[in-house]
């Protein structure tokens, strides 16, 4: 099931933005097979991870020579492979991408790094945090006066990393069906987020975007696009942007027919989400749902992680799913024809090693020596 249906992938196995990466190509319907190492079987590990959902697992030592060539016989048959590790690992390892395109010219390798496989701090450590910052992505984050706010790791790791990484795996494929030849994908968080705050960066160029954070339209700065707490102590999301859709907040708050400043008068924001807040502090989470919830003000209740899935909307659309145990997102986007679908659970290190090795083209006694050599597990 799936749009990738066919495509074969290794992942290297790694933390954060490569197996999100390989869980949205597997969602997707493509084969991954995680080579996750020899010596992690046995250990709590994969299982229960969801980002190691919808793929087998086979333990390699990749240190040893038998453990490279089965990942190079590995290769052979792949379409695409993806790994995580610092520039220059693979290379010492004997995997890197000429001695993979020499085995597999037709192999796109996708590589994902926080800065990149070349540049000044290529070698250094670092994770989302840094990346973000460096790519001015995490400065603008957070309210006025304060100082920036990290946004989980879901712009370095998950949207500026792995999503990038995914993405041009398959654009990589997409091109190798004209060219018939493979290519590295070099992937940096740092080029990922920079890449997100294109909006921010044409609004700068506008004069529309203020460089002190908070004050802008869409970093809490206006009392139109904000978060506000409720009699119960939850909180609800406002997005009246457009003029129609203020008009309707100002009707359902009870503002519209008192004189109020222009909507984009900035020096008037403060003022006018004092009053809001105190607005909203007059009635429940569920009752200002009643009122706001499906018009035009673009409205949404703040939920939990544990309350999301329980919602109306995202129960119709099934966002989230039981599988295996564990309530967790559906894969997306959807497909009309080719839907995705969670179809396996996180595998423990090693679980799948003979048979998705014989699957893959290894002899019984090929898997049988590679064992006694300790180059599988």
């Amino acid at each position: 099931m799936g749009p990738l249906e066919g495509v074969k992938i290794l992942e290297i196995a790694g933390i954060g933005p490569g197996p999100f990466a390989a869980m949205m190509l597997s969602d997707m319907g493509a084969e991954v097979l995680r080579i996750d190492r020899a010596q992690n079987v046995g250990r709590r590990g994969a299982e229960g991870d969801l980002l190691a959902r919808n793929r087998r697992n086979v333990a390699v030592d990749l240190k040893s020579r038998g453990g490279v060539e089965t990942v190079l016989k590995l290769v052979a048959g792949a379409d695409a492979l993806l790994e995580g590790f610092r520039p220059g690992v693979m290379e010492r390892l004997g995997l890197g991408p000429e001695a993979c395109l020499e085995r597999n010219p037709r192999l796109v390798y996708g590589r994902m790094t926080g800065w990149g496989q070349e540049g000044p701090l290529a070698s250094a450590a670092g994770h989302d945090i840094n990346y973000i910052a460096l790519a001015g992505a995490l400065d603008p984050i957070g309210r006025r006066g304060q100082p920036p706010l990290p946004p989980l790791n879901l712009v370095g790791d998950f949207g500026g990393g792995g999503m990038f990484l995914a993405f041009g795996i398959v654009c990589g494929l997409v091109e190798r069906v004209g060219s018939g030849k493979g290519q590295v994908v070099d992937a940096a968080m740092v080029d990922g987020a920079s890449v997100l705050m294109t909006m921010m960066h044409t609004m700068r160029a506008w004069g529309a975007w203020n460089d002190e954070r908070g004050t802008n339209l869409l970093d809490t700065g206006a009392h139109f696009y904000e978060v506000y707490e409720t009699k119960d102590g939850g909180y609800i999301s406002i997005g009246s942007i457009e003029p129609q859709f203020y008009r309707e907040l100002l009707e359902k708050t009870g503002l519209a027919d008192e004189e109020l400043p222009q909507q984009m008068d900035r020096t008037q924001w403060d003022n006018l989400k004092v009053r809001l807040s105190k607005i909203f502090k007059t009635r429940t989470r569920s009752q200002w749902c009643e009122i706001m919830e499906g018009t035009d003000i673009c409205f949404a209740p703040v939920l939990s992680m544990e309350d999301a899935p329980d919602h109306a909307h995202l129960q119709h659309r099934k966002t989230f799913q039981e599988a295996f145990g564990i309530v967790q997102p559906s894969p997306a986007p959807r497909f009309s024809r080719t839907p995705p679908e969670i179809s396996r659970a996180p595998a423990a290190t090693g679980e799948h090693t003979d048979e998705a090795l014989a699957d893959w083209g290894f002899e019984q006694s090929e898997i049988a020596t590679l064992r006694e050599q300790g180059a599988i597990a």
